[in-house]
């Protein structure tokens, strides 16, 4: 008989050590002060425990102190401080879950289990599979960093970078911002089991992504039938939009012919960079403009145009002004490819 799940065996798989230590016993092996403890462990995603709870273990301590260090030397301020450990803790509970889920689906399939089963056979296999998804996990921030490094030292360069703009009051990063989203996902999913529901967003969150590095950009964020997506230069953030339009949303769930279209948009302008997540009156024009797109095309503002208009590989064709909330009457401008005659 398997060892019974039980939190004193997922800690002894997960943590290594027990949970020995109050808060205040926390504070005096950390060395840091009870506020900055419990500022930690809220930012990090985890209620305050009772003051005698022994809730932490050593290795909480010496990730307190190690970060209280840092933040002395650096002189990081309290804002600082929070926001560098939310992102690790909101990025690890829903990269836990989504981890978690995956194996408990491929346990349905592969062993034939219902969800509750498959669950207790995942609990009890976590422990062996956490040394590789940890090391995973590190490797994968580490090349993400060098990654964005990589593109700051470019942009940013001494001699080619300017800020005129960025002084006069303006957002600070020229981006490409576009959204892609499923036409019809509602009445196309209205009668879709958990199973079928997950395989199709799945589906398209998959496609989406490998368009969207595939032609250089990057994802920031999926929101069920949408997805919004970044690119440095206004070349690849047209790029991805067409190949988003063109890729649609996978197989219709409901047993159609063809693929579900999608509707596309996209908007040169600048933007903030917080959270990340991306802010700015150009990520709200990009999400009123794809809700006018016409099934599987791309719609850009006339500023985009304009600036997509000096490349010949892209057609620009005005439409008829629409009235988008927040910003009055508008006119877009359908993106398509430039046709070529064989051989020019």
């Amino acid at each position: 008989m398997p060892e019974p799940v039980t939190p004193a065996s997922l800690d002894r798989a997960l943590l290594g050590e027990e949970r020995l230590l109050t808060t205040r016993e926390l504070v005096a092996e950390a060395g840091v002060t009870e506020a900055f403890a419990r500022e930690y462990w809220r930012a990090l995603g985890f209620p305050l425990p009772d003051d005698d709870a022994a809730v932490f273990t050593r290795s909480d301590a010496r990730a307190v102190a190690e970060l209280f260090e840092v933040a002395q030397r650096e002189g990081f301020d309290d804002a600082t401080v929070t926001t560098l450990v939310r992102s690790v803790g909101h990025t690890m509970d829903r990269l836990a879950l989504w981890q978690v889920e995956a194996l408990v689906d491929h346990t349905v399939r592969a062993e034939g289990l219902d969800d509750a089963a498959a669950r207790r056979t995942v609990l009890r296999r976590l422990g062996d599979l956490a040394p590789v998804l940890e090391s995973q996990l590190v490797h994968a921030w580490r090349r993400h960093a060098a990654s964005l490094a990589g593109r700051y030292a470019v942009e940013f360069a001494a001699d080619g970078h300017h800020g005129g703009e960025e002084e006069s009051g303006a957002l600070p990063l020229p981006r490409a911002i576009g959204f892609a989203d499923i036409v019809s996902f509602t009445k196309r999913t209205a009668g879709l089991g958990s199973a079928e529901l997950a395989t199709f967003v799945q589906e398209f969150e998959t496609r989406a992504r490998d368009v969207i590095t595939g032609a250089g950009g990057r994802v920031v964020k999926t929101i069920g039938d949408a997805v919004l997506f970044v690119a440095d230069d206004v070349v690849a953030g047209a790029d991805v939009a067409l190949g988003l339009a063109a890729a649609g949303a996978g197989a219709d769930p409901t047993g159609g012919a063809g693929t579900v279209p999608v509707r596309v948009s996209m908007v040169w302008g600048r933007v903030l960079s917080r959270f990340g997540d991306i802010f700015g009156p150009v990520v709200n024009l990009a999400s009123r403009l794809s809700e006018h797109a016409e099934p599987g095309s791309v719609l850009v503002d006339r500023a985009t145009a304009a600036e997509l208009a000096r490349h010949d590989r892209f057609a620009l064709t005005q439409l008829a002004p629409v009235d988008l909330q927040g910003f009055g009457p508008v006119r877009p401008v359908r993106l398509t490819t430039a046709f070529r005659p064989e051989g020019a």
